[in-house]
């Protein structure tokens, strides 16, 4: 499957800005074996004073660059095409039994970015709640394998939350999230995360896109208009890692075009960093993905 992908991302500000630095993360990843990047392109209005590329530690393109003084409004543009595997095969279920965990991942003794050392423990918009590990708890009991676990957890959390994006702002915290059974796909990516690791199993924040056109006889999928937000679980040595996306209920399929991934949010957040400026602003973002 073929996509044209178009972002766009505005910001208007109250008062003149005095210009800043900001890093970037929007642009698709080439994911071997999955997604491949045939072309894309960055527009940014006003053009920066300087603007430079690298990857993270968890492997992300980052754009950063430097905005100058005099600004009333900032306009990132993004358009892409991307290939995509149309169907991901679900292979047999090789995932440790939950029980194992600790042992698989004591064997395991990589650091690399993507260990699932990395995704084990409380990260900053993933803290530890309590209520969040109790849900978790009685959601996967009985299962006997860690896939069939992040399946079951994540079916629970579509039935209980409510997509609502009128709900919470960026910076909510899951505890309020989940307490108010209402979010946003990044929200309840994030609950997930915080339920999967309070039981042991290492679990990673994906950003990107999801397509907007529904294939057919089914209906559009919740989020096609906004970046998208997804699960991913480490299964133990054998199934290695799995992406699931818990706002549709659903195994990470050719809907869906990667970005990066990371902790949580803050990790491939899309833009970030510091502007020197006094007053309010106001910001929207939308997106385009169409099948070619």
């Amino acid at each position: 499957m073929r996509y044209n992908l178009h972002l766009e991302i505005h910001y208007s500000f109250g008062h003149v800005a005095a210009g800043g630095r900001q890093l970037l993360r929007v642009l698709p990843a080439t994911v071997p074996g999955r997604q491949q990047v045939a072309r894309s392109r960055l527009a940014i209005t006003p053009a920066p004073l300087e603007e430079r590329r690298f990857r993270d530690f968890f492997g992300t393109e980052v754009i950063e660059i430097v905005l100058p003084g005099g600004l009333t409004d900032l306009l990132v543009e993004m358009t892409a095409e991307v290939a995509r595997d149309e169907t991901v095969p679900v292979p047999p279920d090789t995932s440790a039994p939950p029980g194992a965990m600790a042992a698989e991942l004591a064997a395991l003794a990589s650091l690399a970015p993507d260990s699932p050392h990395h995704f084990l423990f409380p990260s900053p918009r993933v803290p530890g709640v309590p209520e969040i590990a109790r849900f978790a708890r009685a959601a996967v009991a009985g299962t006997t394998t860690v896939a069939s676990a992040v399946t079951r957890l994540g079916l629970a959390l579509n039935r209980a939350i409510a997509f609502d994006p009128r709900a919470t702002e960026v910076d909510t915290p899951i505890a309020q999230a989940f307490r108010q059974r209402r979010g946003v796909c990044q929200d309840i990516a994030q609950i997930m995360i915080a339920g999967l690791r309070s039981q042991g199993i290492p679990a990673a924040y994906v950003a990107g896109y999801l397509r907007t056109r529904p294939p057919p006889g089914r209906p559009r999928l919740v989020g096609a208009d906004a970046m998208h937000a997804w699960v991913r679980a480490w299964c133990g040595r054998a199934a290695g890692w799995i992406d699931y996306d818990p706002t549709n209920a659903c195994r990470v399929n050719g809907d869906h075009v990667e970005v990066g991934f990371g902790r949580d949010y803050g990790d491939v957040a899309p833009v970030t960093g510091s502007l020197r400026m006094e007053g309010g602003q106001s910001g929207s973002h939308s997106v385009d993905i169409a099948e070619i």
